[in-house]
């Protein structure tokens, strides 16, 4: 059986494998990764999600050199959103049908650990119905520094408070060589502790998703070797408690107007597509995989639809991260993302948080509505 033969069967890969179909021609990849994702998910349909980013604050003291979002406290335009302000954003949300916050900042040395408890309670008791996948690993591993407690029990403390989930921010590469390398994130948290803190919200129920970043000069041995470490965990969470990671995204690092352009050489579409595709064939404990439209564009998305994703991604509503590094868009309407998968030939399908299909919108009539 020939290797591409063997990818599309859905067999597992061996790690060599997964470095030699990088030299397969690029076409022939996405048949095998599409044949892959058919086989897994709904063949007819692609989802998506109505939630919204909040950036709660934007003071940090991790000083990645792509991030362009990140401040001190004090420059004049570093902030701490209150409360009341961020819940305001949530009750924007819910107007429009949404149903996830994804939040995150700074890992901000200033906010005691109630801050963070007393702001998912508050939230809680006024957004019930919203689900609340906050905190990125990078941030949990900070208030570990802040507590002196265990990344397990920091979890704890937040989920009895209200979290639901964590975002899949900061897996970038799961190598420390390329994390650590001086020109990258000498500060950024250990490729390890990023999958231990995963495991323990895992443990705890709660929901995860997994995510890589190309383009920092990384060798494709170190993309297959990051996507290994994702793979056993994976392989460890289903096996222990059956709660893993719900879903992969990737997308390529944005460099415009930050500290790291010009240092390392990015990625561009083509190279995109086919890491979408050599990761649908590799991750074979993964069901879900979500295009990148805010940061490869619509019709690189449409694309990837066709080199094994199944997921268009979500409306974000709001989104101050990424954008800042030279991302094509900052938010998206639900009658655009629907327009996007109708186009490229597929159902749309509103999904929750979990992959849960909660509702199938009315195509002609979104479509005819004005745009937003």
């Amino acid at each position: 059986m020939s290797l591409l033969a063997k990818a599309a069967s859905g067999k597992r890969l061996r790690p060599e494998e997964a470095v030699a179909l990088h030299d397969l021609p690029l076409f022939d990849l996405a048949a095998a990764a599409h044949e892959v994702r058919l086989a897994r998910t709904d063949p007819e349909t692609v989802s998506y999600l109505i939630d919204r980013n909040i950036n709660y604050s934007n003071v940090c003291n991790v000083g990645c050199s792509f991030c362009g979002f990140y401040r001190t406290r004090r420059q004049p335009d570093s902030y701490v959103l209150t409360y009341e302000q961020v819940s305001a954003k949530v009750a924007e949300l819910e107007a429009i049908g949404g149903t996830r916050v994804l939040m995150q900042g700074g890992v901000n040395p200033y906010l005691p650990f109630e801050w963070y408890t007393g702001l998912l309670a508050y939230l809680k008791e006024r957004h019930p119905r919203v689900r609340l996948e906050v905190f990125s690993p990078e941030e949990i591993r900070g208030m570990t520094r802040l507590t002196g407690m265990t990344a397990k029990e920091v979890l704890a403390e937040l989920k009895a408070a209200g979290l639901d989930g964590l975002p899949g921010g900061g897996g970038e590469i799961l190598v420390d060589e390329v994390r650590h390398a001086r020109h990258v994130a000498p500060a950024r948290i250990s490729a390890g502790e990023w999958i231990d803190i995963m495991a323990a919200a895992q443990e705890l129920g709660l929901y995860t998703t997994a995510t890589m970043v190309i383009g920092f000069g990384e060798t494709v041995e170190q993309r297959v070797e990051s996507l290994l470490r994702l793979r056993d965990a994976q392989d460890r969470a289903l096996s222990t408690h059956g709660n893993g990671f719900s879903a992969f995204i990737s997308w390529t690092l944005q460099t415009r107007g930050v500290r790291i352009h010009g240092k390392v050489p990015g990625a561009d579409a083509h190279e995109y597509l086919r890491n979408v595709a050599v990761t649908r064939l590799f991750l074979d404990n993964f069901v879900n995989f979500q295009a990148s439209w805010p940061t490869m564009g619509y019709k690189v998305a449409q694309t990837a639809l066709f080199f094994g994703c199944n997921d268009f991604g979500s409306t974000m509503m709001e989104e101050n991260v990424v954008s800042q590094a030279g991302a094509r868009h900052r938010a998206t309407s639900e009658r655009e993302i629907v327009r996007q998968i109708v186009e490229a030939g597929f159902v749309p399908v509103q999904r929750d948080s979990l992959y849960n299909v909660i509702g199938r919108p009315d195509v002609e009539a979104l479509l005819a509505a004005p745009a937003a």
